[in-house]
């Protein structure tokens, strides 16, 4: 069963011993050689592909371009194979700790790969670009990288169930950092000490505050996980080598709860598995069908429906108001309450418009859908009768739709809201939605063959058909998988598709 951890600030002089600490307590879960049962290792399959879906989509834009850029300026370290970069041939290899970093940015660059929700936001399939890595220079087996990305994903969401981060404007990645390093910790299979020491690492060097997801957002938010992916590779190296890290990391009296959390008062419930049980938090996770924001993808779904049921609802003649009755965190952080004016800029970055409920539900009512490039262009944003109709939507935060944000019942918990049109007639129309089609609990829940075709889609412009055939056949045998075969597990691009891409020039 679950146990609960009560984690809280100690003073100095009270000498809270390491067996008592979070770091230890998530480090003994890295540690622990329990197996991954079945559904799991069929959901990380599916999060894999997931993930290379949405890395192909972005192989030939311009973060993915500089990161594989400062990747390939580094040779193979000592000590290993190296490990793939999205998009290069096989043999194209560098550090792990840069393929990390440039697969990351891949990853992340389009918002389009899985979430998880609760006291904290996450992208838990950020844990994946480190750990795959790793496994590659390593030359670990697939059976191996299954437990380690079974790790990853149970930490980062256990954090997240309980620690509260952006509250305090800390980035979500914060909780990234430990996880990417225990899910390292247990590919490695390290020991509990030299665990704790990279989890400890891994968090001190990757809290780093949310401007990264306010006002004008920059190409630094798909960069971020990627650097905390990066650091846990970083720090467990230097955990191996025998160095350590500043502890109580969490709760010393100048630890990250006394003065980046909740202060020197704060407690938390974590919950983590107990001594011998499975690791299942990636069943609790949920993918993207839309290229937005998670808590967009259900008024996508919404909004599509309705403008293709009702075309005069896409008018903004027809309009006088549209308000999205929603939870705190969707009206504060993608709403009209984040108060954020560059919401409201047809000539904003996509990365800003992907963080605008007001733009997304605007396109996807006319559209009667969402695409991850066409939604997002320069055009697109900036057609008159979308501007106008833009304009008029805005967000508003509804207690019961806050609470069904935070509930811990999965059939209770939701991520979208009631929606209010007051037309120019004088009449309204009213719609709510809970969830996502996609979702688990949504009107076409996600399963392998979505999978499998979203893959297809965002693959077939960048990849060879024989490399998509070759890609889906590796990593559906991913528990069976040789060392040489884990090394194999990435795609490559068409012939000539990398060399016409930028490659900007820097320090390296």
């Amino acid at each position: 069963m679950t146990v609960t951890h009560h984690v809280r600030v100690h003073r100095s002089d009270e000498n809270l011993a390491r067996e008592d600490q979070l770091a230890w307590k998530i480090a003994e879960v890295a540690a622990d050689p329990v197996e991954v049962e079945q559904s799991v290792v069929d959901m990380i399959i599916n999060r894999i592909i997931d993930n290379a879906s949405v890395a192909a989509a972005s192989l030939t834009r311009a973060p993915i371009d500089a990161a594989r850029a400062q990747a390939i300026s580094h040779p193979v370290s000592t000590g290993g194979a190296g490990a793939n970069l999205f998009g290069a041939p096989l043999d194209h290899r560098t550090s792990p700790e840069w393929a990390a970093w440039a697969n990351g940015v891949a990853v992340r660059e389009l918002d389009y790969h899985d979430t998880f929700l609760a006291a904290e936001y996450s992208h838990p399939g950020d844990n994946i670009p480190p750990i795959l890595a790793v496994a590659q220079h390593t030359g670990k087996d697939g059976r191996a990288l299954v437990r380690g990305i079974a790790t990853g994903y149970e930490i980062q969401m256990d954090l997240v169930r309980a620690i509260c981060l952006h509250k305090h404007k800390i980035d979500h990645v914060a909780h990234l950092g430990p996880s990417a390093a225990a899910g390292i910790g247990t590919l490695l299979g390290l020991d509990v000490e030299t665990i704790y020491q990279a989890v400890g690492q891994a968090l001190h060097t990757t809290t780093a505050t949310r401007q990264s997801r306010k006002g004008e957002i920059s190409t630094w938010k798909a960069h971020a996980p990627a650097f905390a992916g990066k650091m846990a590779v970083e720090a467990v190296d230097r955990a191996m080598r025998g160095q350590t890290s500043p502890a109580p990391i969490y709760e010393g009296e100048d630890g990250v709860i006394a003065w980046m959390l909740d202060g020197k008062d704060a407690a938390y419930e974590v919950p983590l598995p107990a001594s011998g049980e499975a690791k299942r938090a990636i069943l609790d996770s949920y993918t993207k069908e839309h290229s937005a924001e998670y808590q967009a993808q259900a008024w996508i779904d919404l909004a599509r429906r309705l403008g293709t049921a009702n075309p005069a609802l896409r008018d903004p003649a027809n309009i006088d108001a549209i308000v999205l009755h929603t939870s705190h965190h969707t009206h504060n952080v993608i709403g009209s309450g984040a108060n954020d004016p560059q919401k409201y800029d047809p000539t904003a970055s996509r990365e800003t418009l992907d963080h605008s409920i007001p733009y997304i539900f605007a396109v996807a009512l006319q559209d009667g859908g969402w695409h991850h490039v066409d939604s997002y262009t320069p055009e697109r944003a900036g057609r008159s009768d979308t501007v106008a109709l833009w304009h008029k939507i805005t967000t508003a935060e509804d207690a019961e739709w806050t609470r069904r944000y935070h509930s811990e019942d999965p059939d209770v918990k939701a991520f979208g809201g009631r929606l209010e049109f007051r037309l120019a007639d004088g009449t309204t129309v009213t719609s709510e939605i809970a969830v996502a089609d996609a979702h688990p609990l949504g009107a076409r829940p996600f399963a392998r063959e979505n999978y499998i075709a979203k893959f297809r889609l965002l693959a077939e412009p960048v990849l060879e058909p024989a490399e998509i055939e070759r890609f889906l056949e590796l990593v559906q045998r991913l528990p069976e998988l040789t060392a040489a075969e884990v090394g194999e597990l990435s795609i490559i691009g068409k012939p000539g598709l990398l060399d016409a891409a930028d490659a900007p020039k820097g320090l390296f």
